[in-house]
């Protein structure tokens, strides 16, 4: 599974205190990463439950993930797209709850 950022999430990443951006670094190479490229294989097969990765309401084709329950409370929200015939997860938004507000 390859990645790409949208101009929002870099703009919410670098608003992130250091140590919740290697949170998150931490969460995606080591579950959500994999969890991808197992998603990319098996799409029935669904996500790790500890990573709370679910289809957002009201804005079709963008999930959203919990990357920390704790201080942050750290969530982001992706979409799976395709280009070239390669899948990417593009990230949308991360940060708090109040990144669901304009996912």
């Amino acid at each position: 599974m390859r990645f790409q950022t949208t101009p929002a999430f870099d703009t919410d990443f670098k608003r992130l205190k250091p140590e919740h951006q290697r949170a998150f670094r931490d969460v995606v190479k080591n579950g959500f990463a994999p969890a991808c490229d197992a998603f990319a294989l098996n799409p029935p097969g669904g996500w790790p439950a500890s990573l709370r990765v679910k289809s957002m309401r009201g804005a079709p084709g963008i999930y959203e993930m919990t990357w920390s329950f704790a201080s942050p409370d750290g969530r982001a929200t992706f979409e799976l797209v395709t280009i070239d015939g390669v899948l990417y997860c593009r990230w949308r938004r991360v940060g708090d709850h109040g990144v669901y507000r304009n996912p």
